[in-house]
């Protein structure tokens, strides 16, 4: 498929390959053996803004990935292990009466680190789930009526279990759609086993290559990432095109609850995120079409129909724009 850009002045200003972005993949493919596409898909999530949801089977490396990617780009890490008894102040922070200066101090909680990893987080109840709402819509959280502002950068990773595992159960829909990308690590291939294998054999503070690695991005090259991601240029056909598939979302008779303003936003930006991961200052219905499954996985609620096969009929009827 031709990319659509009518002219130069239309794709914007070129958002050229940066080299360390490329030394992020390469930090974060050398921690998660064998999972190249899945860990392009955790960049373009990064610098899109957006958050993640990890869904898979314990064991598969998610809360690897996690801790690799905050220290990929040097940033604070806060981990909230997600039980029953977990309680909403636990994540955001909570006042406390100093009986010394006879003033409320504010606590901060987890959510103020730069990246959050939430583990296991359908394992906790619902009211403590929806602590995280505003943290991730609005980067701030509101304690006591007093908004506190969270990192610019601040970035959710969260794991959760399959839904007919022991203690679990699912997450609202308002919580999903504050997710961009909903992803599946799965096992690794044989190969991929077979150097894992390998490495733990090795594996020593002084020869773990992952262990002496430098960091290669830091949180303000994030930023300058994240703000040139906003510059990809979209035109209006394929704008037209990602409306087309929301709509066709939205009227599948298989499709309970199709995809709201919001989503529709986080896949642009995801799509603009792989544009530019793949040297392009402008995006193609075909960077629309790579990103809909992670992007529309997490959002689609469907009458029986697998959520795969529902997003491959949409892809397949709504016709993609040509170039001329």
């Amino acid at each position: 498929m031709n990319a659509i850009a009518a002219n130069p002045s239309d794709a914007g200003n070129s958002p050229a390959p940066n080299p360390d972005l490329f030394k992020l993949r390469d930090y974060l493919r050398n921690v998660l053996l064998g999972k190249e596409e899945q860990i392009d898909l955790v960049i373009a999530c990064l610098l899109s803004r957006g958050h993640l949801l990890l869904d898979d089977l314990p064991g598969t490396g998610k809360t690897t990935l996690a801790k690799a990617i905050a220290e990929g780009i040097q940033s604070q890490l806060a981990r909230v292990q997600c039980t029953p008894d977990l309680m909403p102040a636990d994540i955001t922070g909570f006042s406390m009466f100093n009986q010394k200066t006879r003033e409320f101090e504010f606590h901060p909680g987890p959510v103020f680190a730069d990246v959050l990893l939430a583990d296991e987080l359908n394992r906790t109840t619902p009211r403590t789930q929806s602590a995280l709402l505003e943290a991730m819509a609005e980067r701030q959280v509101t304690i006591d009526g007093k908004p506190h502002p969270l990192s610019p950068t601040f970035f959710v990773i969260a794991t959760q279990n399959p839904i007919d595992s022991h203690g679990a159960y699912p997450l609202p829909e308002a919580q999903l759609d504050r997710f961009a990308l909903k992803l599946r690590i799965g096992y690794p291939d044989r190969e991929a086993q077979r150097r894992i294998l390998q490495r733990e054999i090795h594996s020593t503070e002084e020869n773990d290559d992952h262990a002496t690695a430098a960091a290669p991005l830091s949180l303000a090259d994030l930023q300058c990432l994240q703000e040139r991601v906003q510059s990809v240029a979209v035109h209006p056909r394929v704008a037209d095109y990602l409306i087309d598939l929301v709509e066709a979302s939205r009227a599948d008779e298989e499709v309970e609850l199709g995809v709201s303003p919001r989503g529709m936003m986080c896949w642009q930006a995801v799509a603009q995120a792989w544009a530019m991961m793949k040297g392009r200052d402008f995006v193609t219905p075909t960077d629309v079409a790579e990103v809909a499954d992670p992007v529309l996985s997490v959002r689609l609620l469907t009458r029986g129909a697998t959520v795969d096969n529902v997003i491959e009929r949409i892809l397949n009827e709504v016709p993609a724009p040509e170039y001329k």
